[in-house]
């Protein structure tokens, strides 16, 4: 019996994305499917069972939008896939031609887009709101007769007109990050932050926070991983200048494996989002992956966020604009290495129990038996 082929689509996010590659990709791989990635990328490859198949990487957002979703959506139809799973909200039109040819699409919602236009620094503030109401009536148009897969609890709620959609959250794969050893840390006192770099999220005020820190006299080093454009990699290293740091490194993008490397060897991990409509009601993935490690969180003082650390005891929510909050958190947690060792290890069982990646791939692969049983 032939395997039920899937073609996931994206346009945007590079090919060994977390959610996409190591997570959704593979555990359909592990399922049985026969799964194809096409992505913007160097070359057609094989990793882990997943056929990727590359599209020519775009020079800039324009010919993203213009030329690469297109090329993203050809390469995709001679698949001739069972479902089609795409990631972007730029490949909606592409998705209702897709079920002209009468394919099964998802749509994976990662991020509530009208929402997130009003904090975008790239679009005008004057236009932004009438933008984001265009966005959401075309969404509204554009998604009808789609399944959609929620990424955030939070999103349901803008989107009740949604006749068939289903949360699967974006919780870390615990089964790798259990198998890194986290018992050897840092010589002294070692800050990690994993995920985009950007003003809203934290990166100016992490640095302040440990400035602060250091201007005590305790030894403490910033370990910062994930990817920077290169406007605010000039910045930081202004900010670093200006704040006289010193043991602040910047990695920049690296592959996960190497970049959970550098964090399971931290003390502390860092999760202090600004608080604007995207983050403020979505968890940080994050989070929960410093708590599988066994790692104390520093994080936004949001509802959502206060909610698991606070049930769980696990870590400290501050005024994600208050470098000084971050400096007292940081200092609180160095000095109490009793309860530093609780909050770990109480962060380490809520995620083995609840906040895992195992759960939400049931919810998937449920998803996916009843769009083929459909046929």
């Amino acid at each position: 019996m032939s395997k039920s082929k899937v073609c996931v689509m994206t346009s945007v996010h590079p090919p060994f994305d977390v959610r996409i590659f190591h997570k959704q990709c593979r555990t359909l791989v592990q399922a049985g499917y026969d799964v194809t990635l096409v992505v913007p990328h160097e070359k057609d490859e094989s990793v882990a069972g997943v056929k990727i198949r590359a599209v020519p990487k775009p020079a800039n957002r324009k010919k993203r939008f213009i030329k690469t979703g297109y090329q993203v959506y050809r390469k995709a139809l001679q698949i001739n896939a069972d479902i089609y799973h795409i990631h972007d909200p730029e490949l909606i039109p592409y998705a209702q031609l897709l079920r002209i040819h009468h394919k099964k699409v998802i749509y994976d919602m990662h991020e509530n887009v009208p929402r997130s236009i009003l904090t975008k620094d790239w679009i005008s503030p004057g236009k932004r709101k009438w933008l984001a109401r265009l966005v959401y009536s075309v969404e509204h148009f554009l998604l009808s007769g789609l399944h959609v897969v929620f990424a955030e609890t939070s999103y349901k709620k803008d989107y009740p007109w949604v006749a068939n959609g289903i949360d699967v959250l974006n919780m870390p794969d615990v089964e790798y990050l259990l198998t890194l050893d986290t018992s050897k840390k840092a010589e002294h006192l070692a800050i990690g932050y994993i995920g985009g770099v950007a003003p809203e999220r934290g990166s100016i005020a992490m640095l302040e926070g440990i400035a602060l820190i250091q201007q005590t006299g305790i030894n403490c080093s910033f370990h910062c991983v994930g990817p920077i454009d290169a406007q605010h990699l000039k910045e930081l290293k202004a900010k670093i200048d200006e704040l006289s740091l010193n043991e602040i490194h910047l990695y920049e993008y690296m592959l996960p494996a190497q970049a959970w490397d550098i964090i399971r060897q931290c003390h502390v991990g860092m999760a202090i989002l600004k608080p604007i409509p995207n983050y403020y009601e979505s968890y940080p993935t994050k989070m929960f992956e410093y708590m599988a490690l066994g790692i104390p969180v520093i994080t936004s003082n949001f509802p959502l966020y206060r909610e698991v650390i606070e049930n769980y005891h696990c870590g400290i929510c501050i005024d994600p604009e208050s470098p000084q909050a971050i400096a007292d958190a940081i200092e609180y947690l160095n000095g109490n290495q009793l309860e530093f060792q609780e909050m770990g290890n109480n962060g380490r069982m809520a995620v083995m129990e609840k906040y895992n990646w195992k759960t939400e791939a049931k919810k998937l692969l449920t998803l996916y038996k009843e769009l083929l049983d459909e046929r």
